[in-house]
């Protein structure tokens, strides 16, 4: 179960219920892998509903490693994700949000 207190986000992909989060690792592997721009831009790219779906496909793939995940982009692009590209695109939004919440905000 995903405890979002955590930062955690649950995705099903390929009928398998999997965790997903946003670890400093993950984030640092997120960040090298989006190769321009900061995490800030990331955030303000998602905010604004300006995202990719390479930002979504960067996300998923850092947030199921964080989780534990031993998981590459080619695995996932062959994956199918419960919900579709738009569950895929709510859940990497929510990892991101949680990532940076403070403690104590809903």
């Amino acid at each position: 179960m995903a405890n979002p207190w955590t930062g955690e986000v649950a995705l099903v992909i390929d009928g398998q219920r999997r965790v997903l989060k946003l670890t400093l690792g993950a984030l640092a592997e997120l960040e090298a892998e989006l190769e321009s721009g900061s995490l800030v831009e990331l955030v303000q790219r998602f905010e604004g509903g300006a995202f990719s779906s390479r930002d979504v496909l960067a996300l998923v793939v850092a947030g199921l490693r964080g989780g534990g995940a031993e998981v590459t982009q080619a695995s996932l692009l062959r994956a199918e994700i419960a919900g579709g590209p738009m569950a895929a695109a709510r859940a990497a939004a929510e990892l991101l949000a949680r990532a940076f919440m403070l403690p104590g905000e809903t």
